[in-house]
């Protein structure tokens, strides 16, 4: 099996060694890389091309917002996951449209963290409903995040609420009962009707639709 090759990018240097040796015992990661700065980042990021970025929301020289698309310039296949505190989360869907694929509490457990690597280093997304939920009420300006959409069809609106599940386009395709294919198409008709660049702001977006409420 191919090691997830990951760049951690943390300015605090307790946070970063206890990720750093968290990873070092999974067969399946190497860490190719760690920077204490944004800029530092972009520049490892380059040269490495690492499958993952671990970034830091809040870094000197370049925060982690300010970094993403430096990073995905640097380095277009690398995708991205951010640490994040709750009080920094008012920035965390700006990060969404810059092209993170995933969120994670500094206060999530071994387990989630190399969940969350896997996901997003598989093409997943991977945001905690604590944080998508407290980034919608924080927004100050709610029209920022509004899509001029055009209707979707009830199998695209089905794979949306799908996709909000975190569930992948095989697992989709399971639950629906379609090809695989299928359900990428309707995934490419979400995103091109509702103006998304990414399944994590489709996520996003259903969330704050009320798209992922239980049925009654």
């Amino acid at each position: 099996m191919k090691a997830i090759r990951i760049l951690v990018a943390e300015d605090e240097n307790v946070v970063r060694d206890g990720v750093v040796a968290i990873l070092s015992y999974q067969s399946d990661m190497k860490v190719v890389a760690e920077a204490g700065d944004g800029a530092k980042a972009v520049e490892l990021a380059r040269q490495h091309k690492p499958d993952v970025v671990l970034l830091d929301l809040q870094m000197p020289k370049l925060t982690g917002l300010e970094a993403i698309p430096k990073l995905m310039a640097a380095s277009p296949k690398s995708n991205i996951l951010v640490l994040t505190g709750f009080a920094e989360s008012d920035g965390v869907y700006q990060c969404i449209k810059a092209g993170a694929r995933g969120f994670l509490l500094k206060d999530a457990t071994r387990t989630q963290l190399l969940q969350a690597i896997r996901d997003v280093a598989n093409g997943l997304e991977s945001i905690q409903p604590a944080i998508a939920m407290r980034v919608i009420h924080e927004i100050d300006h709610p029209a920022e995040i509004m899509y001029t959409a055009s209707p979707l069809a009830p199998r695209e609106l089905e794979t949306l609420k799908l996709i909000a599940r975190g569930m992948s386009n095989q697992e989709i395709a399971n639950s629906m009962g379609v090809h695989e294919r299928t359900v990428a198409k309707y995934v490419s008709g979400i995103l091109e009707k509702l103006h998304l660049a990414n399944r994590t702001q489709a996520a996003l977006y259903a969330i704050q639709e009320g798209l992922t409420a239980p049925k009654k």
